[in-house]
């Protein structure tokens, strides 16, 4: 693509991106509320979806207010921090061949590098909030992130040893032959359990959980940055979505040799699946305490992913040899 084409593409990128974010909101309530047999939003238009704009409108005119006792100028940029970081990561996200803002060689260590950032933001807005609340939150969520960004770099090593690359587009091709959600299944089952932490979704909510901490980091928050917290984690839960269906689920590929369906087709149904499968977690299972979560972390998720980071270098050596 040349350059202009590139930058339109971005920008239509950011936009769907942001607009996903918007509208997964309304689809969690929906779906929430069909699968605990409830109603979710049904007043504002067809099936509730004007609950978006209502939404969108309450936050845009609440009084944005900061404390006379916040650090102000980091108080008003750690919101900032965590959405530019999440739209960041969709620069590497291979839509389909060739639909792709850059192909990086290093694209997936610049997608791990992004979600590290976002550890700036949570822990920033706790601790120029002045609030001991919000200082706690702030703290545990560093914790939380730090610990399992190392099981998420980790668990990734697996897909990058069977398809020789870090280039997102390169890792696609390589699952011509089968997905790596086969080959590395507990690679798989560790991303996506360091993914909820990561996000702050439930059951790993706790830096912010209301039972607690009030609020957790963003207790002072209000309005338009408060918006800001909630957008980057919805843009989180995308990217997220997006990098399993690009790492274990084969991208674009069509299953069962179904070639005249779009490619981006079939990366967005994907991807909707598992934000799904996201959803689905949060009415299904409990939240546990923070010292379980922290030792799930470090006594089972970090063995298993050495144990398959030793299983998939033997197989790899082997078909070397072979």
């Amino acid at each position: 693509m040349s350059d202009f084409w590139i930058i339109v593409f971005a920008i239509s990128v950011m936009l769907g991106a942001v607009g996903g974010a918007a509208v997964t909101t309304w689809f969690e309530r929906r779906l929430l509320g069909l699968w605990q047999d409830r109603y979710g939003p049904n007043r504002l238009g067809p099936f509730g979806i004007g609950q978006v704009a209502a939404d969108m409108i309450k936050l845009l005119t609440k009084h944005d207010w900061v404390p006379p006792f916040a650090d102000k100028w980091v108080f008003i940029f750690a919101p900032t921090a965590i959405v530019v970081a999440m739209l960041l990561g969709f620069a590497v996200v291979p839509f389909g061949p060739g639909l792709q803002i850059i192909d990086l060689n290093i694209g997936l260590l610049f997608f791990l590098g992004m979600t590290s950032l976002a550890v700036y933001s949570v822990l920033l807005g706790g601790l120029a909030s002045n609030n001991k609340y919000a200082l706690l939150g702030g703290l545990r969520s560093a914790a939380q992130m730090v610990s399992y960004e190392v099981f998420m770099g980790l668990s990734l090593m697996g897909v990058v040893m069977l398809s020789g690359s870090f280039s997102m587009a390169d890792i696609v091709e390589s699952q011509r032959d089968g997905w790596y959600c086969f080959s590395q299944f507990l690679g798989l089952f560790v991303f996506v359990i360091a993914a909820i932490a990561e996000s702050h979704r439930l059951p790993f909510d706790l830096p912010e959980a209301e039972h607690e901490l009030t609020a957790g980091f963003h207790t002072e928050y209000s309005g338009m940055k408060f918006a800001m917290f909630m957008l980057g984690e919805y843009l989180g839960l995308i990217l997220i979505s997006c990098m399993i269906t690009t790492l274990f689920f084969g991208g674009w590929l069509a299953p069962f040799s179904l070639t005249f369906i779009p490619a981006i087709i079939w990366f967005s149904l994907k991807t909707f699946l598992v934000i799904c499968f996201f959803i689905l977690l949060r009415c299904a299972i409990p939240r546990p305490r923070y010292d379980q979560l922290m030792s799930l972390g470090w006594k089972i998720m970090l063995p298993i992913t050495l144990i398959n980071l030793v299983i998939t270098g033997a197989v790899a050596l082997w078909i070397a040899g072979a």
